[in-house]
């Protein structure tokens, strides 16, 4: 598992590093472009459940820290569906590959 290590009092969040990997990529993109965002995300039933929304700006100490050696092949359908969702008002919002996959297709479709 990797984490995203946030803030001045780091508080530390674990993904899977495949997730995490797909994270970095939209997040930073973001951060490049000096936009700030929430980044929002559920917390599964079996750890307690719950959401977690983070502030995201350049201001505020981020690091991505993951347990392989080695960088996942990224899926640019899954970074795009969440980059797709930080334009919303709400923020972006961490979706599984499964899901960003879903919409992708739909959307191939017309549906």
């Amino acid at each position: 598992m990797g984490r995203l290590i946030y803030g001045t009092a780091p508080q530390q969040y674990e993904f899977d590093d495949r997730t995490l990997a797909h994270i970095k990529i939209a997040v930073v993109t973001k951060l490049r472009r000096h936009e700030s965002f929430l980044l929002n995300w559920q917390i599964p039933a079996e750890l307690g459940g719950g959401r977690v929304s983070l502030w995201i700006s350049r201001d505020i100490p981020l690091a991505f820290v993951f347990s392989g050696s080695r960088p996942p092949r990224l899926n640019e359908r899954w970074m795009d569906a969440l980059l797709r969702t930080s334009q919303r008002t709400g923020g972006m919002v961490i979706v599984s590959e499964a899901e960003a996959e879903a919409v992708a297709d739909h959307s191939e479709r017309g549906d």
